[in-house]
């Protein structure tokens, strides 16, 4: 809902300022009142929730198959549990905003040894295009896919780093508890 009506104002917004140049301050200042932590606080929402949504995504399907995916990536259950229970756990937490430094850590971790895995195989950072490589060269799991790059890793990595650093922003249960 508030991604809805987010982007709706954003859109009003943006129309007004290039149809009507002398509402765009008005606009701006009444934007201001309906969301006293400004932009910074939304757009670190935005961030936080999308990044833990695509960790849950990412995690449950591994600690629900855990012992195929150590098996796959050729390491100890252990550590691949590790890994799935910090992107599960740390997905929910970064969601909320909860503890968010001590949330993106683990995570940050269990990317940059998949940054190291890829590394170490011989991956490019970016790889082809799917759609640029020759027939029966590269078959994803389900036929044409995604051939195989460390970038996904690192702008985990990156995204992550900005939450660290910028902190869990305004809407956060951090911010809540802890003040600002």
């Amino acid at each position: 809902m508030i991604y809805k009506f987010a982007s709706g104002v954003a859109i009003a917004f943006f129309l007004a300022a290039f149809n009507f140049p002398q509402l765009g301050p008005y606009l701006l200042s009444s934007l201001y009142h309906l969301y006293p932590d400004g932009f910074p606080g939304l757009a670190l929402l935005l961030l936080r929730v999308s990044l833990g949504w695509l960790f849950i995504l990412h995690g449950y399907p591994k600690i629900t198959h855990l012992q195929q995916w150590a098996e796959s990536v050729k390491m100890p259950v252990f550590l691949c549990f590790l890994s799935a229970a910090s992107m599960l756990g740390g997905g929910i937490f970064l969601i909320v905003g909860f503890l968010t430094l001590l949330a993106t850590l683990p995570i940050l971790g269990s990317m940059i040894f998949a940054i190291y895995l890829e590394v170490s195989a011989s991956k490019p950072f970016v790889a082809q295009d799917p759609y640029l490589i020759p027939e029966n060269q590269y078959k994803g799991p389900l036929g044409k896919g995604e051939p195989p790059s460390w970038e996904k890793a690192f702008m985990y990595c990156v995204m992550l780093i900005a939450i660290a650093v910028l902190g869990p922003g305004a809407y956060s249960l951090d911010a809540l508890i802890f003040g600002r």
